[in-house]
């Protein structure tokens, strides 16, 4: 699959207009339904090319931007999502920085 074409599954006369945050490809196991011996078979059958990672994390944002930011009463949930996932993101970033200046009883 290239940029701008729709993923080989996708047959318009059978799944109607093409929805970005569905998957085409055969369906599989849900993840709650695996079984714990199971588990490495189900990961080997998953797409962990760059394009199959891409294609997974672009699903997940259009269904977390279908559930919250696109219904016509949208709530703060999407606002606070983004502050705190933001805050946590930079706090990960900066923790090197932060972890110098704990206030410790004593110093080496």
């Amino acid at each position: 699959m290239a940029w701008g074409e729709y993923p080989v599954g996708y047959n318009p006369n059978v799944h109607g207009p093409y929805d970005p945050a569905r998957f085409y490809g055969k369906a599989d196991t849900a993840l709650a339904n695996v079984k714990l011996g199971e588990l490495g078979e189900w990961i080997g059958r998953r797409n962990m090319s760059l394009g199959g990672i891409a294609g997974g994390f672009s699903r997940g944002f259009w269904r977390w931007q279908h559930k919250y930011l696109q219904p016509k009463k949208v709530g703060i949930a999407p606002f606070v999502q983004v502050i705190l996932g933001s805050m946590v993101f930079f706090y990960a970033i900066n923790y090197g920085k932060m972890k110098q200046h704990r206030n410790v009883k004593y110093h080496w």
